[in-house]
């Protein structure tokens, strides 16, 4: 696995061991990065990534948040329940060089946010119906920000039933394999 794109582009990610890590393939990432730095998800029509304060929460290895790094987020945080995972994101954005901030903790049950996100990653292992108490906590719990974009992938089952708590507006669903991601926009 590797960064696509952007600065880091082809640097390696070491991936944390276990039955629950099930890393976003580099295909599915390069799709879902076209989609945020040009599907025009912002009111103004810009980048998802750039310049953006990103959470990724489940975040296993930490792909997708470093991805975001290397093509112009300003900062990321990585939150995980497992210590092993963010050991692993911990140790990859410092292979990298970059910095961020780890926060060792349940999405579906996070500590209060220093600052919101604009872009959220939420990849939770799948069909344990995971999304939507995460979505609910992390934005209680001052994580998105208003208007925040959040990718959440999803397994087939889960992305057809899945009932969003009523502030967020699906904007895309995009199939990649086994891989579902639903794009949505946070309330104001």
């Amino acid at each position: 696995m590797r960064i696509v794109a952007g600065r880091l582009r082809g640097r390696r990610l070491a991936l944390p061991a276990g039955p629950d890590i099930r890393p976003t393939a580099d295909r599915t990432r390069q799709a879902l990065f076209d989609v945020l730095e040009h599907g025009r998800l912002r009111p103004d029509g810009g980048s998802a990534v750039v310049e953006a304060v990103v959470l990724d929460a489940f975040c296993g290895s930490g792909a997708l948040g470093l991805e975001a790094l290397s093509r112009g987020a300003a900062e990321a945080v990585f939150m995980d329940a497992s210590r092993a995972a963010l050991d692993a994101a911990r140790a990859n954005a410092g292979r990298l060089q970059v910095s961020a901030t780890f926060v060792l903790a349940d999405a579906t049950n996070p500590p209060r946010a220093r600052r919101p996100a604009g872009l959220v990653f939420l990849d939770p292992p799948y069909d344990r119906g995971l999304a939507a108490p995460a979505l609910s906590a992390l934005a209680a719990a001052g994580w998105l920000g208003p208007g925040a974009i959040v990718s959440l992938e999803l397994g087939a089952r889960e992305a057809r039933d899945l009932a969003l708590p009523s502030s967020f507006e699906r904007l895309d669903l995009r199939r990649y394999g086994r891989a579902h991601i639903l794009l949505l926009r946070a309330g104001s």
